[in-house]
């Protein structure tokens, strides 16, 4: 018996403008939904496909109780080959995207993610932050990942540092962002695009700070060379 899919074929396309694109292709979406459904039993595989098309249906309305219920309803165990990914992220970054199936998109679909963010607890919130290479948002959402980084919470710093901050963040706050992994412990090899992006001012920075570990009679982040020369 062939396993339900999670995003049915629909009529209409929701209307996008050209800045209004997702960072992640099909492909990588579909790799997504695959993992997903193969540590899903088959209860919880027509359960997910029940509740996207809820909020495809509804809109946001349907995402009330089915957002913040994604870990008791379908685990928050590892994901199959997403690093640092749950179960849950997964299943929240589909309910967000079936939004675009309701409708939803642009600015729309940016607050909705926002309202999600702002109203949710870690878990929530990190589901947003790795749905968001998913969303067809442009830049909308750049405003998420500047919050998060400003926590003092390093699930969410990692998160926020995925493939959406590597495509959207500009390169001043980058920075600051891959010092702020520095100063937490965060291993650099969580940042998105970090060979493709570094340049000579976080090499300086990066050696800026690790002066004053030492100063300090502190330990340097054993990865902080990876950023503080241009080598390849």
């Amino acid at each position: 018996m062939t396993a339900p899919t999670l995003a049915p074929p629909v009529p209409v396309a929701p209307a996008t403008t050209a800045a209004d694109h997702a960072v992640h292709d099909a492909l990588t979406l579909r790799t997504l939904e695959e993992s997903l459904r193969s540590v899903l039993d088959q209860e919880h595989r027509a359960a997910l496909v029940a509740d996207t098309a809820a909020v495809a249906a509804e809109g946001p309305a349907a995402l009330d109780r089915r957002f913040p219920a994604a870990g008791r309803d379908y685990g928050r165990g590892p994901l199959p080959g997403w690093a640092d990914w749950a179960v849950e992220d997964a299943v929240r970054a589909v309910l967000l995207l079936a939004l675009t199936r309701y409708g939803t998109s642009g600015a729309a679909l940016a607050r909705e993610a926002g309202e999600r963010y702002a109203h949710g607890d870690a878990a929530e919130r990190r589901g947003v932050l790795r749905a968001l290479p998913f969303l067809p948002l442009g830049d909308r959402a750049v405003h998420l990942t500047d919050d998060a980084v400003r926590t003092n919470d390093n699930r969410l710093i990692a998160a926020a540092l995925g493939p959406y901050a590597r495509a959207h963040l500009d390169q001043y706050r980058w920075r600051q962002a891959v010092l702020k992994c520095l100063f937490t412990g965060i291993p650099l090899a969580r940042v998105a695009g970090l060979h493709e992006r570094r340049d000579a001012e976080l090499a300086r920075m990066a050696h800026g700070f690790a002066a004053e570990r030492r100063a300090a009679d502190r330990p340097v982040p054993a990865d902080l060379w990876t950023v503080a020369t241009l080598d390849h």
